[in-house]
């Protein structure tokens, strides 16, 4: 396993790994607990120190499962979480984020995000999180699930500027992004995280990633998580709840995916010619 995990830049000019961990339906069953707990903390142990959550998860019950598996060692995380839109006000964001912090037994998150676009003015979401952040209840704010049109909208506004990353879908078989708003955001600096980097566990079947795997002594899930992490400035947050699911992702960072491989999977998945409606799930 690597010792360290190579990293990306914020904006801020803080480095974070480009290998994190989801917790999406996290937390949904406390029979697993356990379980979910256990593998957080083994990638924590492995260098996966950005960890992704959301006041949505299983209604705080996700964030709880992150509370359990950073007590102790706050300060080597890198603590994600999300504000919902119908919660994005002036006065809900800064309720929104306190819940959270209660849920993760914590006194700051360090990337809070808008989780997708909604009817609350922009200005206010964004006034908020800068009010958090001069409360120190917050480091960075961000957003998630942003078209190149609401971020060009975003970056337009007073303080708007702050913005530190985009969320979104991003996968081999969703590939819209790369049409504009990758080329947008690398322009500017500000990663994209991609959520869902194996579609759910779909490209772990797939035949022609399983054959190009073969070569590399891998997965396909693990192949198509060595093409997201290739892509520049790209973080990719996969969800595991076992340990052995961990340590296949962490073990994804050694594939070096050759020019004939990346030719092979743009051939099976063709990169966007025309621009798309950003995709979400």
């Amino acid at each position: 396993m690597p010792s360290t995990i190579k990293t990306t830049t914020l904006p801020s000019g803080e480095a974070v790994p480009v290998l994190g961990q989801g917790t999406w339906k996290m937390g949904e069953d406390f029979s697993r607990h356990a379980d979910e707990v256990n593998a957080l903390k083994l990638g924590l142990d492995l260098g996966m120190t950005l960890i992704d959550t959301a006041e949505m998860y299983a209604s705080g019950g996700a964030e709880e499962v992150v509370a359990d598996a950073i007590a102790g060692r706050r300060d080597e995380v890198f603590l994600v979480s999300k504000v919902l839109p119908f919660n994005a006000s002036r006065t809900g964001v800064p309720a929104a984020c306190e819940r959270s912090l209660r849920h993760l037994r914590t006194d700051r998150i360090d990337l809070y995000l808008l989780h997708w676009p909604g009817s609350v003015p922009l200005t206010e979401t964004v006034e908020a999180f800068e009010a958090l952040k001069k409360a120190g209840k917050i480091r960075h704010w961000g957003v998630s699930n942003f078209d190149t049109h609401e971020m060009e909208e975003l970056v337009s506004l007073p303080g708007g500027g702050s913005v530190q990353t985009n969320q979104v879908l991003y996968n081999l078989t969703q590939r819209g992004v790369e049409f504009d708003l990758a080329p947008w955001s690398r322009q500017r600096g500000i990663p994209l995280m991609a959520y869902s980097p194996v579609d759910q566990g779909v490209l772990a079947r797939n035949a022609r990633l399983e054959a190009i795997a073969a070569r590399h002594n891998a997965t396909a899930a693990q192949v198509a998580l060595a093409w997201v992490m290739a892509q520049d400035g790209v973080i990719a947050i996969p969800k595991a709840s076992k340990q052995e699911h961990v340590r296949q992702n962490v073990a994804a960072l050694d594939i070096e995916l050759t020019p004939e491989d990346f030719a092979e999977i743009d051939r099976v998945f063709p990169p966007p010619t025309r621009k798309r409606g950003l995709e979400m799930i």
